[in-house]
C-alpha cells in the first residue's frame, strides 16, 4: 500500500454540501412521474380477528385511487424468514394477509390517493368490526413460563465457570440487585419510507434502509420476481439507530397497490405510525449479584436476564456474553430468557445487548465500590483481566485501564467526593459517575468495485449504506490512500443494489469490512494496472507490476519510470480499468460470502478476541429542593483501533454518548395495559436529548494499535459511544444524593429501590 496521507485526517464530510444544501436525495424526495400516495390504518385492539369492512366512505374520498385490505391482498405475499434467522423480514408478520389482529398498531388497511392529505382521510374512514381477545402486550403481564434463550438461539449458551452462587453464600461483601430498562424507540428524522414503481416486470424500490440487498432478495422472494427483476436505491439514509434493520413488512403491500395502480406509489408514514410498524428496544429485566472479598477483587458473578418479544418471531439479543468478560472472576453463572407478548417484533438498537446489560453490570459495580468504600476506578482495575474468564482466551488489546486514566484526568475524577451529597453549588448537589464501556469486534464480507477512469480519476462502487457516519468520507480516503490521488479525484457511490453486495450497515461492522475490502481492491487495481502498463509499450514496458507503485495520479517504477493512470485507462477496452473485489474476513467461512449475495446476514467476529474500550464519565447537578437533574459533562475516553477519520469518530462517539444520555434519564415507552396501545408514540410525549440537556460533551481518542482486529485494524466505533453512559450518569445521581436507581430513565419524582 502507499504511505497514507488522507487516512487518518479530518477530513469534512464529502457530502456535507448536498445534505445541507437539500441536493442529497431520500426515499421520499424523489419527484417520480405520476407518482400517488399511501396512507396506513392500524389496529387500535392488541389481539383480535376482523369480521366486516366497510370502505364505502373511504372510497368516496375526492382523490382515492385505491382502498386496500386483507380482502384485496390476503396471500399475495409469500412468507419469508426473519432477518436475523437466515431470512430477509424485519417482522415475519404479513400485514393485509388475513383477519388476524396480533398486535396494536398492525397495519389493517392501505388507501392509495392523488395527494397524501386525501389518503390519511381514506384510511381514517376504512371502517373495521373486531372482535376483541385478551391480550398481554407487556412483561409483567407475560402469563407464559419465559423460554430459555438457548432454545431460542442455538449460538446461546449461558455461562457456568465455578460455584457462583456458593461464592455469594459465603462472601459478607457484595451486591444483590434487580435493575431494568424499558421500551425503547428509534426517532429517525427519515420516517420509513417506501416507494415502489414498476417498468414492466421490473420494480424499483426507494427505501430507507440500512440493508437493501435484503430488501431487494426479500422482496422478490414474498411476490414471485427473480431478485435480478427489483432494484432497491437508498443512496442516503436520515438515520436509523438500528431501525430500518432488513425487510420492512410495508413494502410488499406498497410495491402490490403500484402495480395494482400501474403508477408510483409512495408511503410517508406517520410519526406515530412508525412506533409500530418498525422494530424498538424491548424492555429487559436483570438480577446482578457480586460477590467480593476484602480486597476488591470479584469472586463470584451472577448475571440473569429476561426480554420481551413477540409471539412469531425469535428476536432476542445476547448480552451476558459481554457482562460476564468484562472483569476477572473465577466463578460466574448467567442465564438469558425471553418472555412472549403481544406486540411487534423487537429489533437491535444502538449497542443492542450492550446499553441494558451493561447498565446493570456497571451499577452494581458502583454499588460494590460503595460497599468496599473503594473508588470505583481503582475497583474495576483491580479486576481488570486480559483473559476471557469464561475460556482464558487472550483479548488481542485490552487498554480499559488507560481509558480510565486518561478520562479521569480530563474529566476531573480528582474532584469527586466519596460519600453522598458532600459536593454542591449552591442548592444544586454535585455527583460524578463513571462505568466502563466495551464491545466485541464484528465484521462482515463485503464486495467493492474499483475502477480508473479516461481522465485518471477513479469510482468506487458498493451496495453499502451512508446513515449519516460519514462512509462516502471513509471510503474516499481508502481509495484515495490506496491509488494515491487526491480525495477530490476520488468518487463514491453507495446505496444501489446494482452495486456490488453489500451486508446490512449495523453492528458496527460496516468499516470494519469495507476498510480491508478497500484497501485490497486498491491494491488489485495496482496490479492490474501494472500489468497493463509491462504488456504496452509506453515507459513501463516490461516492468515487474509487483514492483510498481500508485502516487500523484500515476504508476510508477522503482527507477523512476512512470505512466499516467489517466492514459492507462484511456488505452484499456471501454476506457476505464475495473476490478471487483470480494473481501472474506480471515476466519469467516465461504458460505457467509453466499450469504451476502443472497441478501442474509453475514455479520461475524474476527477469530481473536478483539473489543472495543472506553471510560464513560458523568457529572450531574440535582437540585436540593425540586429534584431536578442537569448533566452538566459527559466525557468518554475510547480505544476503538485504527481512527481512520478522527472528526468523524469523535461525531459518532458524541452522538452516542447523547444516545445514552436518552436512555438515563428520558427514553420510555409506555404501553397502555389493556390495549397494548403506545400512549406516548410522538415527540412531544417521548422524549429525545436535545442541545439543552447536556452542557459539555468530550470524546477522546485513545491510541489502540491492533491489527488482530482484521487487516486494516479497525475496530468500529459507531455503537461503543452509547454504552455504559446510562450507568455513569445513574451513579453520578447516587453521588449527588445517596439515591440508588436501577430503573431506567430516572426521572423526577422517581422513587429509587
Amino acid at each position: 500500500m502507499n504511505a497514507p496521507t488522507s487516512v487518518g485526517q479530518p477530513l469534512r464530510r464529502v457530502d456535507g454540501r448536498a445534505k445541507v444544501t437539500g441536493a442529497a436525495r431520500y426515499a421520499s424526495d424523489l419527484p417520480l412521474p405520476g407518482l400517488a400516495h399511501a396512507a396506513l390504518a392500524t389496529s387500535r385492539v392488541a389481539r383480535g380477528r376482523i369480521v366486516s369492512i366497510d370502505a364505502r366512505e373511504a372510497e368516496a374520498v375526492p382523490g382515492v385511487l385505491g382502498v386496500f385490505t386483507h380482502r384485496e391482498f390476503g396471500g399475495a405475499v409469500r412468507p419469508v424468514g426473519y432477518v436475523m434467522g437466515d431470512g430477509y423480514v424485519n417482522s415475519t408478520f404479513r400485514p393485509l394477509d388475513g383477519p388476524e389482529i396480533r398486535y396494536h398498531g398492525q397495519i389493517i388497511g392501505l388507501a392509495v390517493a392523488e395527494t397524501q392529505e386525501a389518503a390519511e382521510e381514506a384510511a381514517a374512514l376504512i371502517r373495521f368490526t373486531v372482535d376483541e381477545a385478551p391480550a398481554e402486550p407487556r412483561m409483567d403481564l407475560a402469563s407464559e413460563a419465559p423460554e430459555p434463550l438457548a432454545k431460542l438461539s442455538a449460538k446461546h449458551h449461558d455461562i457456568a465457570l465455578g460455584d457462583a452462587d456458593a461464592a455469594l453464600a459465603r462472601s459478607n461483601i457484595g451486591v444483590d440487585g434487580r435493575y431494568s430498562t424499558p421500551i425503547q424507540h428509534h426517532n429517525p428524522i427519515e420516517l420509513f419510507s417506501t416507494a415502489c414503481a414498476w417498468d414492466g416486470d421490473r420494480l424499483t424500490v426507494h427505501e430507507a434502509s440500512k440493508y437493501i440487498d435484503a430488501v431487494q432478495h426479500g422482496l422478490a422472494a414474498q411476490l414471485g420476481l427473480d431478485p435480478a427483476d427489483v432494484r432497491v436505491v437508498c443512496p442516503f439514509i436520515g438515520g436509523h439507530f438500528g431501525s430500518k434493520f432488513g425487510l420492512s413488512q410495508h413494502t410488499a403491500i406498497v410495491a402490490l397497490a403500484a402495480r395494482r395502480l400501474g403508477r408510483p406509489v409512495s408511503l410517508v408514514p406517520s410519526r406515530r405510525d412508525c412506533f409500530t410498524i418498525a422494530n424498538h428496544r424491548p424492555e429487559t429485566r436483570h438480577r446482578v449479584a457480586l460477590a467480593a472479598d476484602a480486597d476488591g477483587r470479584l469472586r463470584g458473578l451472577i448475571h440473569e436476564a429476561a426480554m420481551a418479544t413477540s409471539r412469531f418471531d425469535d428476536f432476542a439479543m445476547e448480552g451476558t456474553d459481554v457482562t460476564a468478560a468484562v472483569y476477572a472472576c473465577p466463578a460466574i453463572r448467567t442465564r438469558e430468557e425471553v418472555l412472549r407478548v403481544d406486540r411487534n417484533t423487537p429489533g437491535p438498537m444502538r449497542a443492542p445487548p450492550e446499553v441494558p446489560y451493561v447498565f446493570a453490570l456497571e451499577s452494581a459495580m458502583d454499588e460494590l465500590a460503595t460497599r468496599l468504600d473503594l473508588d470505583p476506578i481503582e475497583l474495576r482495575r483491580r479486576n481488570e483481566t486480559r483473559v476471557r474468564p469464561e475460556d482464558g482466551k487472550p483479548f488481542s488489546t485490552h487498554p480499559l485501564m488507560r481509558c480510565f486514566a486518561v478520562g479521569a484526568a480530563a474529566f476531573g475524577w480528582d474532584r469527586r467526593r466519596p460519600s453522598p451529597g458532600s459536593l454542591r453549588d449552591g442548592d444544586w448537589l454535585v455527583g460524578l459517575g463513571c462505568a466502563s464501556t466495551v464491545r466485541p469486534v464484528k465484521t462482515a464480507p463485503a464486495c467493492v468495485r474499483v475502477a480508473v477512469e479516461a481522465d485518471g480519476s477513479a469510482v468506487l462502487e458498493t451496495a453499502h449504506h451512508e446513515i449519516g457516519q460519514g462512509l462516502y468520507t471513509i471510503l474516499t480516503q481508502l481509495a484515495a490512500d490506496g491509488l494515491g490521488l487526491a480525495p477530490e479525484r476520488v468518487t463514491v457511490r453507495l446505496g444501489d443494489t446494482d452495486f456490488p453486495p453489500a451486508a446490512v450497515s449495523g453492528g458496527s461492522s460496516t468499516t470494519t469490512g469495507l476498510a480491508p475490502a478497500v484497501e485490497a481492491a486498491c491494491d488489485a487495481m495496482r496490479l492490474a494496472l501494472g500489468r497493463l502498463a509491462a504488456a504496452g509499450a509506453g515507459p513501463l514496458a516490461g516492468a515487474d507490476p509487483a514492483t510498481l507503485r500508485l502516487g500523484d495520479g500515476a504508476l510508477t517504477a522503482p527507477d523512476g519510470r512512470s505512466e499516467p493512470l489517466a492514459v492507462l485507462a484511456a488505452a484499456a477496452p471501454g476506457g476505464r480499468v475495473a476490478v471487483l473485489h470480494e473481501h472474506l474476513p480471515e476466519g469467516m467461512k465461504p458460505a457467509m460470502m453466499e450469504n451476502l449475495k443472497a441478501g442474509k446476514t453475514a455479520l461475524g467476529q474476527p477469530s481473536a478476541l478483539a473489543w472495543a474500550f472506553g471510560a464513560q464519565f458523568a457529572e450531574v447537578r440535582v437540585h436540593a429542593v425540586t429534584g431536578e437533574i442537569r448533566v452538566a459533562k459527559l466525557l468518554g475516553a475510547f480505544a476503538g483501533g485504527r481512527i481512520l477519520n478522527p472528526r468523524l469518530a469523535r461525531d459518532q462517539l458524541i452522538g452516542g454518548m447523547v444516545g445514552g444520555l436518552g436512555s438515563a434519564l428520558l427514553e420510555a415507552t409506555v404501553a397502555d395495559a389493556r390495549t397494548g396501545a403506545y400512549v406516548n408514540r410522538d415527540l412531544a410525549e417521548y422524549h429525545v436529548p436535545v442541545s439543552a440537556d447536556v452542557v459539555e460533551v468530550e470524546a477522546i481518542l485513545v491510541e489502540d494499535d491492533d491489527p488482530a482486529a482484521n487487516e486494516a485494524g479497525v475496530k468500529g466505533i459507531g455503537e461503543l459511544g452509547i454504552i455504559g453512559v446510562n450507568a455513569a450518569v445513574a451513579n453520578a445521581v447516587f453521588n449527588a444524593t445517596g439515591d440508588r436507581h436501577r430503573d431506567l430513565p430516572i426521572r423526577l419524582g422517581d422513587r429509587p429501590r
